[in-house]
């Protein structure tokens, strides 16, 4: 692990201001701050002031802003500080291959797939929150990974659950994972009244305090339809291996079921800054102030098998791990535009699965991708066919 001046170590945080980046922070100060960890860079995307604030914070060495046109706006925030500041694709591969041994991958979108797989080349440990890198490039990142010798460290709470609880000397006898999904706003709705809904209403998680698109994500299940080809990547199953449950309390976070018949399962409170600690510290646990469980008060944990007629985005997503090549880019992809056209207000709520579903029925025979450019190309027909049919 590469290591600062006085022994601390080195980590980048690419998405330093969003949801997973500022909690990756608060994390890193609780866990000692300076005196043990060396911030190396820092990116965002348009709040220059939260990532100026940031960058001086933490005494970062690099700050990024993915908008070149902000480069101004973020190098005067930083005047005087000797924080070194750049922008653009080109500065977000600068920061992602500046000397760090662990990098949180939190960028949002396809524009976290170069830097990270930047940083996964150069053998650095990735602390993975990013879903693209696996639904849309999984076995190019794999292979980037194991090329470059780092490790792999998921963030997303199932993902990180599953990682938990996983006996690396028992793989041979894993049967089956089980992703838990709260359900969403809508759990309880009929198709009628999802219909009508609008982006605000989708966006209110019953649990977790998220982003504008995580959150309809996962109103819509589209979230744990990526989650489930993640899966597949991350802990090499097939796709008949991996179920979901929907589980109303997020205490589960996620299951592993072995031949013995035994479940091993993770439990928590839902905080995102469990995962993000145990990534940090791993193979060793941290303490972090998060709420403890009382199981007197909690009193009960419900499960309920997901209506995939409600919620076909987990359809969608057994049809590409089984289709395999590249289309968990094409999903994604028509995902993403379906998810801005509905939030626009153009589309329904129930549109964007139909949208995708559409998108996969026209591009099912587009080639396996051999490098990155064939994702970029994949996904970029992907969105232009969906474009097309909004």
């Amino acid at each position: 692990m590469a290591s600062g001046e006085k022994g601390t170590r080195r980590l980048t945080i690419l998405g330093s201001t969003g949801s997973i980046g500022t909690n990756t922070l608060d994390v890193v100060e609780r866990l000692g701050g300076r005196d043990r960890f060396q911030i190396a860079a820092l990116t965002g995307n348009g709040n220059i002031p939260l990532l100026a604030e940031q960058a001086r914070r933490v005494g970062a060495e690099l700050a990024v802003t993915a908008d070149e046109h902000r480069y101004g706006e973020l190098k005067d925030a930083l005047a005087g500080s000797g924080i070194e500041v750049a922008a653009g694709r080109s500065g977000l591969t600068e920061a992602a291959e500046r000397d760090a041994g662990w990098l949180m991958a939190a960028i949002v979108g396809n524009a976290g797939l170069a830097p990270t797989l930047a940083a996964a080349r150069r053998g650095a440990d990735i602390a993975l929150a990013n879903k693209e890198c696996l639904v849309s490039a999984g076995s190019l990142f794999i292979e980037a990974v194991s090329k470059g010798g780092g490790r792999l460290l998921p963030v997303d709470s199932e993902h990180n659950a599953i990682f938990q609880v996983l006996e690396n000397d028992q793989r041979h006898a894993v049967e089956r994972v089980v992703l838990t999904a709260s359900g969403g706003p809508f759990r309880t709705k009929t198709l009628d009244e999802m219909r009508h809904v609008t982006a605000d209403i989708a966006r209110a998680h019953p649990n977790w305090s998220m982003g504008l698109k995580i959150s309809i994500d996962s109103a819509s299940m589209f979230n744990k339809a990526l989650e489930m080809i993640e899966a597949r990547h991350l802990f090499r199953l097939r796709p008949d291996q991996i179920e979901v449950i929907v589980h109303p309390q997020s205490v589960v976070h996620s299951m592993v079921g072995y031949s013995d018949g035994s479940v091993l399962a993770q439990l928590g409170c839902p905080d995102m800054r469990t995962a993000i600690g145990y990534a940090l510290s791993y193979p060793k646990r941290c303490e972090l102030p998060i709420e403890r469980l009382d199981f007197a008060k909690l009193a009960r944990l419900d499960f309920e098998a997901p209506d995939e007629t409600r919620f076909p985005a987990l359809r969608l997503a057994r049809r590409a791990m089984e289709a395999g090549g590249i289309q968990g880019a094409v999903l994604n992809g028509a995902k993403e535009t379906a998810l801005e056209a509905f939030i626009k207000g153009r589309i329904g709520f129930l549109a964007m699965a139909e949208i995708v579903e559409k998108v996969m029925d026209l591009l099912s025979d587009l080639p396996a991708a051999v490098t990155m450019d064939d994702v970029f190309a994949a996904d970029k027909k992907a969105r232009q066919t969906a474009a097309g049919l909004i």
